[in-house]
Formats: C-alpha cells, sequence, structure tokens
C-alpha cells in the first residue's frame, strides 16, 4: 500500500453501540444502523429482548445526506432497528450476509440489499475515491445456539483513490466470537490492518449463553490480528452487555498493547491517514 500526502483521512464518527459512520474522500458508509432511544427494546429473536440504556449521539434525522451504502454485520435489533428501517432511504444498497439481504429485500422494503459470501467483495465508489468492502468470516455463538442466531460478518475495507489500490485498511468484526478458525483465517487473509474495530460487550443471553467478545476475549484477538490501532465499539448500551469497556482496557495492557488503543468514545470522531496516528476529536454538531 502506497500513500501520499494527498491521500484524504479515513474518519469514523462513534455514534453508538455498533453504529459508525465512516468517510473517505467523497465515499461515506454507515455501519450497524442502530438508532433506537435510551429506554426501547432490541428484538433479539425467539422472544428475547434488551433495553438500551444509552441515548445515540445522532438520530436519523442527523446524518449528513450523501450516504452511498450500509455495511451491515447481520440482523439484529440492536444493529438493525425500527427507528433506522422507517428512517434511512429505503434505496440504499446494504452489504450484508445472504440471510439479511433476503429479509430486507422481502420483508423490510430495501430492495438494493446485496448479499455477500464470506470473502465476497463489493466495490463503493466517488467521483475520486473508492471503498471496497469484502465479507469475512463471523460467527455469533457456537454450540446448539448457533442454529438460532442469525448470520454475521465480519468486513474488511479497503480505502483508495478512484481505480487505484488501497492506501488503507480497516477491519469491522462484526457480532463475532473469537473461535480459533475464524481468528487464524483473518490473521492469514488480511494482514497489516490499520485499524481493528471490535465489538465486545460479552452480550449473555440467557442461560449464561455469550454471544459477543468479553473484554479479556477482545485483547486476545487483537494480539492475534496484530493491527495497528484497535478501536473498541459495542459495549455498555444495553442489558444484556456484561462486559464493560473497563475489562478491554485492562486486558489490552496486561498484554502490552495499550499504546495501540484509540480513546475514541461515543459521540467522538477520530481521523486516521495511512502510516499516521489517529486523531481525535468532537464530532461537529449539525
Amino acid at each position: 500500500m502506497t500513500a501520499t500526502p494527498q491521500d484524504p483521512p479515513v474518519t469514523c464518527h462513534f455514534i453508538g453501540n455498533a453504529t459508525l459512520l465512516i468517510r473517505y474522500g467523497d465515499v461515506t458508509l454507515l455501519t450497524d444502523p442502530n438508532f433506537l432511544h435510551r429506554g426501547q427494546y432490541a428484538y433479539l429473536g425467539h422472544g428475547l429482548v434488551s433495553r438500551r440504556l444509552l441515548e445515540p449521539t445522532l438520530g436519523v434525522a442527523d446524518l449528513p445526506a450523501g450516504i452511498d451504502a450500509i455495511v451491515l454485520s447481520h440482523l439484529h435489533g440492536d444493529h438493525w432497528d425500527r427507528v433506522a428501517r422507517r428512517g434511512l432511504d429505503s434505496g440504499l444498497p446494504v452489504l450484508t450476509t445472504p440471510q439479511a439481504a433476503r429479509k430486507l429485500r422481502r420483508l423490510h422494503g430495501f430492495p438494493h440489499a446485496t448479499a455477500l459470501e464470506t470473502w465476497q467483495s463489493r466495490t463503493v465508489t466517488g467521483r475520486e475515491t473508492q471503498v471496497t468492502v469484502t465479507s469475512l468470516p463471523g460467527q455469533h455463538a457456537g454450540g446448539p445456539l448457533r442454529p438460532l442466531l442469525p448470520q454475521v460478518m465480519g468486513s474488511l475495507l479497503e480505502f483508495g483513490p478512484l481505480g487505484g489500490p488501497p492506501v488503507l485498511r480497516l477491519y469491522l468484526s462484526g457480532d463475532t466470537l473469537p473461535f480459533p478458525p475464524i481468528v487464524a483465517a483473518i490473521a492469514r487473509r488480511c494482514p497489516d490492518l490499520d485499524l481493528a474495530v471490535l465489538h465486545l460487550g460479552g452480550t449473555t443471553l440467557p442461560g449464561g449463553f455469550l454471544v459477543t467478545m468479553t473484554g479479556a476475549q477482545g485483547a486476545g484477538f487483537t494480539q492475534r490480528l496484530d493491527p495497528e490501532w484497535v478501536l473498541p465499539v459495542h459495549y455498555e448500551e444495553y442489558t444484556v452487555m456484561k462486559s464493560p469497556l473497563s475489562d478491554f482496557l485492562h486486558a489490552v495492557r496486561q498484554r502490552g498493547l495499550g499504546a495501540r488503543l484509540v480513546p475514541c468514545a461515543r459521540g467522538e470522531r477520530v481521523a486516521l491517514r495511512p502510516g499516521g496516528r489517529p486523531v481525535v476529536e468532537a464530532a461537529p454538531v449539525r
């Protein structure tokens, strides 16, 4: 990857939970849109619900015009909710799992939902820049719970000039647990990650079933993937999340990885240029 001083930064505005507004030049992506208000319930399927504890830092009406696509890791109520479904432009492309794409087209009124099989890619283009989105393996749970939970994908986002090579690579974990074959495959096929965005929270369902990474698991995942920088998201937002951010911060520092942390809080924005250090700032008020 060859960068030049003229390359624009990748900016990630952390709206809340796993929702990021990602911009690179003239391409804008929205991830896992979750705009339920504090106190509202997210539906997790099979009669399970979870109450939101924090207000999103932006509402659907506050989003900028010109979003080019949505990257959706899976179809769960804390990643795609009724507020997002009603408020977002139904003409937007949604890059997601085959299972979610079918439901979005047939039941949710989003005809341009696009199914990505694992390792399959789609490129979102602007006039001057592009972002290639590749579906990476992910798995919400194992054992008897696995068939009861939706398909999950992680995503590799590769940013670069229109028609040119990528200059920066970002990994979105999605709600995966760090099963060794998944971690090994991603580490082998996606080296030299500039930024890893990890879905944490230690989400625990009734019966004690863990379905997202705890802080300790996230730290181990970070060490195995070896990204330049790591941004934790998806924690402390819902009642089912049992592993707070402090668990991850402690575990990362114990492993000697504390210098890689990007201290981007909800409502803040991080800007990253190829080969540079992340710059965290308050997001502008619209």
